[in-house]
C-alpha cells in the first residue's frame, strides 16, 4: 500500500524510542497484509484491518475523514492518526500523528 507522512507525523515519530517505532512498523506490516488480502478480494469498500489495531474514525478531525489506529494501550501506549488518499489511481494512506493517546486529540489530529 501506497503511503505518505505529514511533517507532523516525521517530527512525532523521530521523538519515538526503538521499541515504540518497532511496535508501529509491526502495526504497519499488518495493515499491508490485510490491504494485501482485500486487492486480491476484488478491493471494494474499506479493508477489514485487524481487529486487534483499533481502527476506527477519529470524531470531530480537522481535515476530513481521520481515523485512528492504537497499537498498544500500555507500555508505551501507542497510536497513530491517517487518512485515505489516491496516488495514480490507487489508494493510500498519509500518515498525520504518530504518539500517545495526545496525537488523538490534537488540534490537527
Amino acid at each position: 500500500m501506497k503511503y505518505e507522512t505529514t511533517p507532523s507525523f516525521r517530527g512525532d515519530y523521530k521523538r519515538l524510542n526503538k521499541t515504540e517505532r518497532r511496535a508501529f512498523r509491526s502495526a504497519v506490516e499488518s495493515i499491508n497484509e490485510a490491504y494485501a488480502e482485500h486487492r486480491a478480494h476484488g478491493g471494494k469498500g474499506r479493508p477489514q484491518w485487524p481487529k486487534d489495531l483499533r481502527i476506527k474514525p477519529v470524531t470531530d478531525a480537522r481535515g476530513g475523514a481521520v481515523f485512528e489506529m492504537t497499537w498498544s494501550f500500555a507500555g508505551p501506549d501507542g497510536r497513530a492518526t491517517f487518512e485515505y488518499f489516491a496516488v495514480d489511481d490507487e489508494e493510500g494512506i498519509r500518515w498525520r500523528r504518530i504518539g500517545d493517546h495526545r496525537v488523538v486529540t490534537a488540534r490537527n489530529a
